[in-house]
Protein backbone atom coordinates (compact mmCIF):
# COMPACT_ATOMS: atom_id res chain seq x y z
CA UNK A 1 0.00 0.00 0.00
CA UNK A 2 1.40 3.05 -1.05
CA UNK A 3 1.54 5.50 1.63
CA UNK A 4 0.26 9.41 -0.71
CA UNK A 5 -1.44 9.26 -3.50
CA UNK A 6 -1.35 12.44 -6.09
CA UNK A 7 -4.46 12.81 -7.97
CA UNK A 8 -2.99 14.02 -10.88
CA UNK A 9 -0.08 13.13 -13.84
CA UNK A 10 0.07 16.39 -15.14
CA UNK A 11 3.21 18.90 -14.68
CA UNK A 12 2.18 19.72 -10.78
CA UNK A 13 1.26 16.03 -9.99
CA UNK A 14 4.48 14.17 -10.80
CA UNK A 15 6.52 17.17 -9.75
CA UNK A 16 4.20 16.20 -6.37
CA UNK A 17 5.56 12.90 -6.46
CA UNK A 18 8.68 13.30 -7.13
CA UNK A 19 9.60 16.19 -4.86
CA UNK A 20 7.88 13.62 -1.71
CA UNK A 21 9.63 10.38 -2.94
CA UNK A 22 12.92 12.69 -2.73
CA UNK A 23 11.85 13.08 0.74
CA UNK A 24 11.54 9.11 1.51
CA UNK A 25 7.55 8.85 0.83
CA UNK A 26 6.51 5.76 -0.66
CA UNK A 27 4.03 7.45 -3.76
CA UNK A 28 1.78 6.40 -6.37
CA UNK A 29 0.20 8.76 -9.22
CA UNK A 30 -3.42 8.15 -10.20
CA UNK A 31 -5.21 9.88 -13.33
CA UNK A 32 -6.88 9.06 -16.49
CA UNK A 33 -4.72 9.24 -18.93
CA UNK A 34 -0.60 8.85 -19.60
CA UNK A 35 1.50 11.45 -17.64
CA UNK A 36 1.35 14.98 -20.06
CA UNK A 37 -0.94 14.30 -22.36
CA UNK A 38 -3.95 16.90 -20.71
CA UNK A 39 -3.50 20.41 -19.64
CA UNK A 40 0.10 19.65 -18.80
CA UNK A 41 0.47 18.95 -22.52
CA UNK A 42 -0.80 21.86 -24.74
CA UNK A 43 1.19 25.16 -23.39
CA UNK A 44 3.38 26.85 -25.11
CA UNK A 45 6.36 25.07 -23.66
CA UNK A 46 8.55 27.55 -21.99
CA UNK A 47 9.88 27.66 -18.17
CA UNK A 48 9.21 31.52 -17.56
CA UNK A 49 11.74 33.08 -15.91
CA UNK A 50 10.91 36.13 -16.64
CA UNK A 51 7.40 36.16 -15.34
CA UNK A 52 8.19 37.48 -11.99
CA UNK A 53 5.00 39.03 -11.71
CA UNK A 54 1.41 36.60 -12.02
CA UNK A 55 -0.74 37.60 -14.91
CA UNK A 56 -3.13 40.25 -13.91
CA UNK A 57 -6.34 42.10 -15.16
CA UNK A 58 -6.23 45.27 -17.08
CA UNK A 59 -7.68 47.60 -14.12
CA UNK A 60 -8.96 50.26 -16.03
CA UNK A 61 -12.75 49.82 -17.34
CA UNK A 62 -11.62 50.82 -21.16
CA UNK A 63 -8.81 48.86 -21.14
CA UNK A 64 -11.38 45.97 -19.89
CA UNK A 65 -13.79 46.91 -22.51
CA UNK A 66 -11.16 47.06 -25.19
CA UNK A 67 -9.83 43.31 -24.07
CA UNK A 68 -13.54 42.49 -23.76
CA UNK A 69 -14.19 43.48 -27.68
CA UNK A 70 -11.15 41.69 -28.65
CA UNK A 71 -8.22 44.02 -29.08
CA UNK A 72 -4.87 42.10 -29.39
CA UNK A 73 -6.78 39.40 -29.95
CA UNK A 74 -5.97 38.74 -25.98
CA UNK A 75 -9.79 36.89 -24.77
CA UNK A 76 -11.99 35.71 -26.40
CA UNK A 77 -15.62 35.66 -24.39
CA UNK A 78 -17.87 33.33 -24.77
CA UNK A 79 -21.38 36.33 -22.98
CA UNK A 80 -23.65 33.48 -21.82
CA UNK A 81 -20.69 31.94 -19.84
CA UNK A 82 -19.92 34.87 -17.63
CA UNK A 83 -22.35 34.94 -15.06
CA UNK A 84 -21.29 31.38 -13.98
CA UNK A 85 -17.79 33.14 -13.73
CA UNK A 86 -18.29 36.30 -12.56
CA UNK A 87 -17.65 35.80 -8.85
CA UNK A 88 -14.66 34.61 -9.56
CA UNK A 89 -13.35 37.01 -12.27
CA UNK A 90 -14.55 40.03 -9.59
CA UNK A 91 -12.28 38.14 -7.07
CA UNK A 92 -9.51 38.37 -9.67
CA UNK A 93 -10.23 41.83 -11.09
CA UNK A 94 -9.55 43.15 -6.96
CA UNK A 95 -6.25 41.07 -6.68
CA UNK A 96 -5.40 42.63 -9.72
CA UNK A 97 -5.10 45.88 -8.25
CA UNK A 98 -2.11 48.16 -7.24
CA UNK A 99 -2.14 47.11 -3.47
CA UNK A 100 -3.26 43.62 -3.93
CA UNK A 101 -1.13 42.89 -6.70
CA UNK A 102 2.25 44.76 -4.99
CA UNK A 103 1.66 41.77 -2.15
CA UNK A 104 1.49 39.20 -4.07
CA UNK A 105 4.66 39.74 -6.33
CA UNK A 106 7.08 39.21 -3.55
CA UNK A 107 6.16 35.65 -3.39
CA UNK A 108 5.32 35.36 -6.81
CA UNK A 109 9.22 36.53 -7.69
CA UNK A 110 10.29 34.08 -5.38
CA UNK A 111 8.72 31.11 -6.70
CA UNK A 112 9.26 32.19 -10.71
CA UNK A 113 13.28 32.42 -9.39
CA UNK A 114 13.49 28.68 -7.99
CA UNK A 115 11.44 27.27 -11.83
CA UNK A 116 14.87 26.87 -13.53
CA UNK A 117 17.11 25.49 -11.06
CA UNK A 118 14.38 22.85 -9.89
CA UNK A 119 14.12 21.89 -13.85
CA UNK A 120 17.61 21.81 -14.11
CA UNK A 121 18.20 19.26 -11.89
CA UNK A 122 14.88 16.83 -12.60
CA UNK A 123 16.02 17.49 -16.47
CA UNK A 124 20.03 16.13 -15.49
CA UNK A 125 18.43 12.99 -13.56
CA UNK A 126 15.19 12.46 -16.40
CA UNK A 127 18.44 12.45 -19.11
CA UNK A 128 15.52 14.91 -20.98
CA UNK A 129 18.33 17.34 -21.97
CA UNK A 130 17.41 16.37 -25.74
CA UNK A 131 13.83 18.46 -25.21
CA UNK A 132 15.31 21.82 -23.91
CA UNK A 133 16.97 24.91 -24.76
CA UNK A 134 18.46 27.63 -23.26
CA UNK A 135 18.08 30.80 -25.21
CA UNK A 136 14.83 32.45 -24.39
CA UNK A 137 12.13 33.62 -26.83
CA UNK A 138 11.36 36.44 -29.02
CA UNK A 139 8.53 39.30 -28.15
CA UNK A 140 8.16 40.71 -31.38
CA UNK A 141 6.35 44.38 -31.57
CA UNK A 142 4.93 45.22 -35.07
CA UNK A 143 5.15 49.06 -34.34
CA UNK A 144 8.06 51.18 -32.82
CA UNK A 145 5.78 52.84 -30.23
CA UNK A 146 4.49 49.03 -29.29
CA UNK A 147 8.13 48.39 -29.23
CA UNK A 148 9.50 50.95 -27.25
CA UNK A 149 6.52 50.86 -24.54
CA UNK A 150 7.90 46.95 -24.50
CA UNK A 151 11.27 48.05 -23.85
CA UNK A 152 10.32 50.75 -20.89
CA UNK A 153 8.69 47.74 -18.93
CA UNK A 154 11.42 45.53 -20.06
CA UNK A 155 13.37 48.17 -18.41
CA UNK A 156 11.43 48.24 -14.94
CA UNK A 157 11.49 44.56 -14.24
CA UNK A 158 15.32 44.59 -14.98
CA UNK A 159 15.64 47.54 -11.96
CA UNK A 160 12.90 45.83 -10.14
CA UNK A 161 13.78 42.48 -10.33
CA UNK A 162 17.26 41.95 -12.20
CA UNK A 163 15.49 40.26 -15.09
CA UNK A 164 17.72 40.32 -17.77
CA UNK A 165 16.91 40.88 -21.68
CA UNK A 166 18.30 42.52 -24.96
CA UNK A 167 16.70 44.59 -27.51
CA UNK A 168 16.73 44.21 -31.56
CA UNK A 169 15.72 46.13 -33.56
CA UNK A 170 13.94 45.82 -37.33
CA UNK A 171 17.41 45.24 -38.26
CA UNK A 172 18.31 42.83 -35.73
CA UNK A 173 15.90 41.15 -35.50
CA UNK A 174 16.03 40.08 -39.51
CA UNK A 175 19.02 38.78 -38.93
CA UNK A 176 18.42 36.82 -35.98
CA UNK A 177 15.62 35.68 -37.88
CA UNK A 178 16.60 35.47 -41.73
CA UNK A 179 13.39 33.69 -42.42
CA UNK A 180 11.06 35.74 -41.67
CA UNK A 181 9.03 36.91 -44.62
CA UNK A 182 8.41 40.50 -43.00
CA UNK A 183 10.53 42.70 -40.29
CA UNK A 184 8.29 43.88 -37.80
CA UNK A 185 9.74 46.78 -36.00
CA UNK A 186 11.44 44.55 -33.49
CA UNK A 187 11.91 42.65 -30.48
CA UNK A 188 12.27 41.90 -26.65
CA UNK A 189 14.84 38.69 -25.91
CA UNK A 190 14.29 37.07 -22.90
CA UNK A 191 17.13 35.68 -22.53
CA UNK A 192 16.39 33.84 -18.70
CA UNK A 193 13.80 31.30 -20.04
CA UNK A 194 14.13 27.73 -21.01
CA UNK A 195 12.19 26.65 -23.73
CA UNK A 196 10.95 22.74 -24.75
CA UNK A 197 10.63 20.96 -27.54
CA UNK A 198 7.61 18.53 -26.09
CA UNK A 199 6.05 19.65 -22.86
CA UNK A 200 3.88 16.66 -22.72
CA UNK A 201 7.36 14.54 -23.50
CA UNK A 202 9.07 16.25 -20.16
CA UNK A 203 6.47 15.73 -18.02
CA UNK A 204 6.70 12.19 -19.40
CA UNK A 205 10.56 11.64 -18.79
CA UNK A 206 9.61 13.07 -15.30
CA UNK A 207 7.01 10.32 -14.64
CA UNK A 208 9.47 7.62 -15.92
CA UNK A 209 12.42 9.22 -13.27
CA UNK A 210 9.57 8.45 -10.57
CA UNK A 211 8.74 5.34 -11.65
CA UNK A 212 12.46 4.28 -12.23
CA UNK A 213 13.03 5.38 -8.62
CA UNK A 214 10.52 3.12 -7.52
CA UNK A 215 7.13 5.23 -7.55
CA UNK A 216 3.74 3.95 -9.32
CA UNK A 217 1.33 5.34 -12.19
CA UNK A 218 -1.95 3.75 -11.78
CA UNK A 219 -5.17 4.56 -14.04
CA UNK A 220 -7.66 5.14 -12.40
CA UNK A 221 -10.85 7.74 -11.86
CA UNK A 222 -9.88 10.30 -8.49
CA UNK A 223 -13.62 10.71 -8.29
CA UNK A 224 -13.68 7.52 -6.55
CA UNK A 225 -11.83 9.59 -3.76
CA UNK A 226 -13.62 9.20 -0.29
CA UNK A 227 -12.78 8.34 3.47
CA UNK A 228 -11.35 5.17 4.58
CA UNK A 229 -11.03 4.99 8.31
CA UNK A 230 -8.26 7.50 9.47
CA UNK A 231 -6.98 7.80 5.73
CA UNK A 232 -8.60 7.94 1.82
CA UNK A 233 -9.56 5.18 -0.26
CA UNK A 234 -9.32 6.27 -3.93
CA UNK A 235 -8.99 4.10 -7.26
CA UNK A 236 -9.35 0.68 -5.40
CA UNK A 237 -5.96 1.56 -3.39
CA UNK A 238 -5.97 3.05 0.54
CA UNK A 239 -3.43 5.53 1.16
CA UNK A 240 -2.83 7.82 4.06
CA UNK A 241 -2.42 10.99 1.95
CA UNK A 242 -3.92 12.49 -0.84
CA UNK A 243 -3.18 15.07 -2.94
CA UNK A 244 -5.22 16.70 -5.13
CA UNK A 245 -3.33 18.08 -8.25
CA UNK A 246 -6.06 17.79 -10.39
CA UNK A 247 -5.58 21.32 -12.00
CA UNK A 248 -8.98 22.97 -13.65
CA UNK A 249 -11.06 19.46 -12.27
CA UNK A 250 -9.51 19.90 -8.65
CA UNK A 251 -13.17 22.14 -7.50
CA UNK A 252 -15.18 19.60 -9.15
CA UNK A 253 -13.71 16.88 -6.67
CA UNK A 254 -13.35 18.80 -4.10
CA UNK A 255 -17.08 20.01 -3.71
CA UNK A 256 -18.71 16.68 -2.43
CA UNK A 257 -16.21 17.06 0.71
CA UNK A 258 -17.62 20.87 1.37
CA UNK A 259 -14.66 22.80 -0.36
CA UNK A 260 -15.55 25.67 -2.55
CA UNK A 261 -12.78 26.83 -4.42
CA UNK A 262 -13.94 29.88 -6.53
CA UNK A 263 -11.82 29.63 -10.05
CA UNK A 264 -11.58 31.55 -13.26
CA UNK A 265 -10.80 28.79 -16.04
CA UNK A 266 -9.23 30.11 -19.22
CA UNK A 267 -9.35 27.47 -22.07
CA UNK A 268 -6.67 28.22 -24.53
CA UNK A 269 -6.04 26.42 -27.69
CA UNK A 270 -3.22 24.89 -30.27
CA UNK A 271 -2.72 23.61 -33.44
CA UNK A 272 0.99 22.28 -35.15
CA UNK A 273 1.49 23.48 -38.57
CA UNK A 274 4.67 21.72 -40.76
CA UNK A 275 5.64 24.11 -42.70
CA UNK A 276 9.71 25.41 -43.10
CA UNK A 277 9.32 28.10 -40.45
CA UNK A 278 13.01 28.02 -39.26
CA UNK A 279 12.45 29.87 -36.01
CA UNK A 280 15.52 29.84 -33.67
CA UNK A 281 13.26 30.21 -30.78
CA UNK A 282 9.70 30.87 -30.21
CA UNK A 283 8.40 33.62 -30.78
CA UNK A 284 5.61 35.82 -28.78
CA UNK A 285 3.49 38.17 -31.41
CA UNK A 286 2.51 40.65 -28.88
CA UNK A 287 0.19 42.25 -30.87
CA UNK A 288 -2.05 39.42 -32.23
CA UNK A 289 -1.65 37.27 -28.70
CA UNK A 290 -0.23 34.28 -29.61
CA UNK A 291 3.20 32.30 -28.72
CA UNK A 292 4.64 30.33 -32.32
CA UNK A 293 7.06 27.58 -30.84
CA UNK A 294 9.27 25.02 -32.52
CA UNK A 295 8.45 21.81 -31.33
CA UNK A 296 8.81 18.19 -32.72
CA UNK A 297 5.67 18.16 -33.98
CA UNK A 298 5.69 21.14 -35.83
CA UNK A 299 5.57 24.96 -35.40
CA UNK A 300 3.08 25.25 -32.12
CA UNK A 301 0.74 28.41 -32.47
CA UNK A 302 -0.62 28.55 -28.84
CA UNK A 303 -2.91 31.14 -27.82
CA UNK A 304 -4.19 33.33 -25.12
CA UNK A 305 -7.67 32.80 -23.45
CA UNK A 306 -11.15 32.15 -24.06
CA UNK A 307 -13.64 32.73 -21.20
CA UNK A 308 -16.55 29.97 -21.83
CA UNK A 309 -18.37 27.04 -20.09
CA UNK A 310 -19.30 25.45 -23.23
CA UNK A 311 -17.55 22.39 -25.83
CA UNK A 312 -14.57 23.68 -27.36
CA UNK A 313 -15.02 25.83 -30.37
CA UNK A 314 -14.05 23.70 -33.85
CA UNK A 315 -12.55 26.52 -35.16
CA UNK A 316 -11.45 28.70 -32.45
CA UNK A 317 -11.58 32.53 -33.76
CA UNK A 318 -8.26 33.08 -31.64
CA UNK A 319 -6.45 30.39 -33.51
CA UNK A 320 -7.88 31.64 -36.27
CA UNK A 321 -6.77 35.24 -36.27
CA UNK A 322 -3.37 33.62 -35.10
CA UNK A 323 -2.70 31.64 -37.34
CA UNK A 324 -2.99 34.74 -39.98
CA UNK A 325 -1.13 36.68 -38.49
CA UNK A 326 1.79 33.59 -38.16
CA UNK A 327 1.38 33.41 -41.72
CA UNK A 328 2.27 36.54 -42.24
CA UNK A 329 5.84 36.42 -40.71
CA UNK A 330 6.35 32.70 -41.83
CA UNK A 331 5.79 29.90 -43.96
CA UNK A 332 3.42 27.95 -41.91
CA UNK A 333 2.25 25.12 -43.85
CA UNK A 334 -0.38 22.83 -43.48
CA UNK A 335 -2.21 22.02 -40.01
CA UNK A 336 -0.62 18.81 -38.83
CA UNK A 337 -4.03 17.70 -36.46
CA UNK A 338 -6.90 17.14 -38.05
CA UNK A 339 -8.81 19.51 -35.04
CA UNK A 340 -6.90 21.76 -32.91
CA UNK A 341 -5.92 20.75 -29.17
CA UNK A 342 -7.71 22.31 -26.69
CA UNK A 343 -6.86 22.64 -22.76
CA UNK A 344 -7.88 24.91 -19.75
CA UNK A 345 -5.70 26.90 -17.45
CA UNK A 346 -7.01 26.87 -13.59
CA UNK A 347 -6.75 30.27 -12.54
CA UNK A 348 -7.76 31.30 -8.47
CA UNK A 349 -8.72 34.63 -8.01
CA UNK A 350 -5.99 35.77 -5.63
CA UNK A 351 -2.85 35.10 -8.41
CA UNK A 352 -1.06 32.38 -6.09
CA UNK A 353 -1.31 28.69 -6.52
CA UNK A 354 -3.26 26.86 -3.28
CA UNK A 355 -0.79 24.75 -1.84
CA UNK A 356 -1.72 23.66 1.48
CA UNK A 357 -3.66 20.70 3.71
CA UNK A 358 -7.41 20.59 3.63
CA UNK A 359 -8.66 22.45 6.83
CA UNK A 360 -11.49 19.70 7.94
CA UNK A 361 -10.13 16.52 6.37
CA UNK A 362 -7.02 14.96 8.01
CA UNK A 363 -4.76 13.71 5.31
CA UNK A 364 -6.10 15.69 2.14
CA UNK A 365 -3.57 18.50 0.89
CA UNK A 366 -4.45 20.51 -2.01
CA UNK A 367 -2.51 21.36 -5.02
CA UNK A 368 -3.78 23.32 -7.92
CA UNK A 369 -4.69 26.57 -8.85
CA UNK A 370 -1.29 27.63 -11.16
CA UNK A 371 -3.03 29.37 -13.63
CA UNK A 372 -0.75 30.01 -16.61
CA UNK A 373 2.34 28.94 -14.94
CA UNK A 374 1.73 25.23 -13.91
CA UNK A 375 4.61 24.13 -16.54
CA UNK A 376 7.11 26.45 -15.06
CA UNK A 377 6.35 26.51 -10.98
CA UNK A 378 5.18 22.79 -10.71
CA UNK A 379 8.33 21.39 -9.39
CA UNK A 380 8.99 24.96 -7.05
CA UNK A 381 5.64 24.61 -5.19
CA UNK A 382 5.90 20.44 -5.68
CA UNK A 383 9.22 20.99 -3.21
CA UNK A 384 7.30 23.16 -0.82
CA UNK A 385 4.21 20.97 -0.38
CA UNK A 386 6.37 17.82 0.40
CA UNK A 387 8.32 20.25 3.02
CA UNK A 388 4.99 21.39 4.49
CA UNK A 389 4.05 17.40 4.81
CA UNK A 390 6.47 16.75 6.62
CA UNK A 391 6.27 19.37 8.98
CA UNK A 392 7.36 22.78 7.84
CA UNK A 393 4.25 24.60 7.46
CA UNK A 394 5.83 27.69 7.00
CA UNK A 395 7.08 26.13 3.22
CA UNK A 396 3.61 27.45 2.42
CA UNK A 397 3.52 30.62 3.71
CA UNK A 398 1.08 32.64 1.35
CA UNK A 399 0.14 29.53 -0.34
CA UNK A 400 -3.22 28.45 1.53
CA UNK A 401 -5.42 31.40 0.39
CA UNK A 402 -8.24 30.62 -1.69
CA UNK A 403 -10.75 27.87 -0.21
CA UNK A 404 -13.75 28.38 1.58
Amino acid sequence: MAEIAVLGAGMVGVATALALQERGHDCVVIDRARPGSETSYGNAGIIQAEAVEPYALPTSPLALLAMAGGARNAVNLHWPSLPGQAPALFGYWRSSLPGPLGRVIPLWRQLVSEAVPRHAALIEAAGAEELIRRDGYWEVHDTEPGLAAAVREAERKGREHGVPFSVADRAGLAAAEPALRRAPAGAVHWTAPWTCLAPGGLVDAYARLFEERGGRLATGDARTLQRAGAGWQVAGMDVKIVVVALGPWSPELLRPLGYRVPMVRKRGYHRHYGGTHRLTRPMLLADHSVVLSPMRDGLRIATAAELSAVEPAASPRQLARGEAAARSFVDLGLPVEATPWSGTRPCLPGLLPLVCPAKRHAGLWFHFGHGHQGFTLGPVTAERLARSIDGDAAAVDGLDRGVN
